[in-house]
């Protein structure tokens, strides 16, 4: 379990570059416990990567790891990177080549129509590749991200609570940057793709508690970030 440390983290630092990397060493290693080989000779393509944090993780572990995002914000003093500018409801996906190991992590509730990533998923992975997807639904406590717990009072009305009291910027705009998803409606997409087989689905920050994803409605409060690990038919 590594909840309580990002919430310290986060605390004390907010979402610095440490609250991400915790998170990246922390599901590298439930990746390899699952049987993910990660090492020399792994092609990795880290999806959505924002600031590259994991992908240049999975990097110092020796794989061989391509970053795509709409834009390059991957942070400095990586070296030479292998970056691929590409916008998900937009590009096609097969331009980006095939991998043995697809990190899609804070992504998905980005995206308008998340359908347009699941229908096409398995067009980036080697055969037996996986596929590593992650995110916080919306009904989870971080579902509102920086306006949360606000978001319980509605997609149309709890942000706009939060300006008035907080007083700061907000990044996130229900239904313009961020969209309510559901981890029943995200694994029913997923399981109308036949070329995806649904190996793991379980909490990312304790994993440990799997059992809660399985619990139909009260997944969607306890699960804080979902993970769910697939696989190329």
């Amino acid at each position: 379990m590594i909840l309580h440390k990002l919430i310290f983290r986060y605390l004390k630092h907010k979402d610095d570059e440490g609250f991400y990397l915790l998170q990246a060493q922390y599901t590298m290693k439930w990746l390899e416990k699952v049987g993910v080989k990660l090492g020399a000779g792994t092609k990795v393509l880290d999806l959505g990567c924002g600031h590259g944090i994991f992908g240049a993780e999975l990097a110092k572990n020796g794989c061989l790891v391509t970053f795509a995002d709409v834009e390059n914000t991957v942070v400095r003093g990586l070296g030479p990177i292998d970056f691929r500018r590409t916008d998900i409801m937009k590009d096609d996906l097969v331009d980006l080549g095939q991998y043995d190991l697809v990190i899609c992590a804070n992504v998905i509730e980005h995206l308008r129509d998340p359908r347009a990533l699941i229908d096409n998923a398995q067009r980036l992975l080697a055969p037996g590749g996986k596929l590593y997807l992650c995110w916080p639904n919306w009904l989870s406590p971080r579902g509102g991200h920086e306006f949360s717990p606000f978001h319980y009072l509605g997609p149309r009305r709890g942000h706009l609570v939060y300006d008035r009291l907080a007083g700061r910027k907000r990044v996130h705009t229900p239904y313009v940057t961020l969209f309510p998803t559901s981890i029943s409606g995200i694994l029913k997409m997923l399981r109308r793709n036949n070329e995806l087989r649904i190996l793991r689905v379980v909490p990312r920050y304790y994993p440990e508690f799997s059992f809660i994803t399985r619990v139909p409605i009260l997944r969607e409060f306890l699960t804080w970030n979902c993970a769910i690990l697939l696989e190329r038919c």
